[in-house]
């Protein structure tokens, strides 16, 4: 468990990036990261629902998580999605003996080293927008200051969503998730062209890309469109990298 003074610049660090027109994929991968941190050897991933529902994967922690989020938003089966449908947390998931309840989840899990996991609901009263779930690769599971934490990471995310929602008609929220899942291909796209350029994996990529807007004060979005479509920008990302 970390240190109580960096678990409090965690939050004002979640606090300082619901500001207006913040950018949500890069909100939604600090608090992947920053839930990731507070469980040590843990790894963290979020999936959110779209505008019909349907769970999508928004951020992780690692790229692993990612591929695992994908795969249980495919096979429409793990816990996120159990979590999300529930509202209710689920605790203390021993992967190897729940192969009965996710015969094709718990198998793919353990496979990508995976022993254990916990999912924690993204919920407001009655309305759940999402789910994170925290993975580790040794037998042990949560411990109760984690689980304090890490629920109240997620809580204060989805007060800070709703909180954004509230503020704008409903239709600019539906374009603003459609437009984040559509800018989430284009990311992907970027990581691609700056990992086989860099000769490096797509963590180190994204490290990268995400250093860069930061630096340049730009938006993760509008950077992974310019490297895809021009050359000389993906070029200079590489150089600074």
């Amino acid at each position: 468990m970390i240190s109580p003074g960096r678990l409090s610049d965690l939050f004002v660090e979640m606090a300082d990036t619901l500001v207006e027109e913040f950018d949500l994929l890069d909100f939604l991968h600090n608090v992947a990261v920053n839930a990731a941190e507070v469980t040590s050897r843990s790894t963290v991933g979020l999936v959110m629902a779209d505008h019909r529902q349907v769970l999508q994967p928004m951020a992780a922690s690692s790229e692993n998580a990612r591929l695992l989020e994908l795969f249980q938003v495919q096979h429409a089966e793990g816990p996120c999605l159990d979590c999300f449908r529930s509202g209710a947390e689920i605790a203390d998931i021993d992967l190897a003996a729940t192969q009965e309840r996710w015969p094709v989840f718990a198998p793919r899990a353990m496979s990508m080293g995976f022993r254990t996991a916990h999912c924690f609901p993204m919920r407001l009263r009655s309305q759940v927008i999402g789910a994170l779930n925290v993975f580790r690769d040794g037998p042990d599971f949560l411990d109760d200051e984690e689980r304090r934490a890490v629920r109240a990471l997620t809580d204060v995310a989805t007060i800070g969503l709703m909180q954004e929602r509230a503020v704008r008609r409903a239709q600019e929220v539906t374009e603003q998730l459609q437009f984040a899942l559509n800018s989430r291909v284009v990311i992907e796209q970027a990581k691609g062209a700056v990992a086989r350029s860099m000769d490096a994996d797509v963590e180190t990529a994204f490290v990268t890309l995400r250093g860069y807007a930061r630096r340049h004060q730009l938006r993760l979005t509008e950077l992974a469109r310019r490297v895809v479509e021009d050359r000389d920008v993906l070029a200079e990302v590489i150089r600074e990298g």
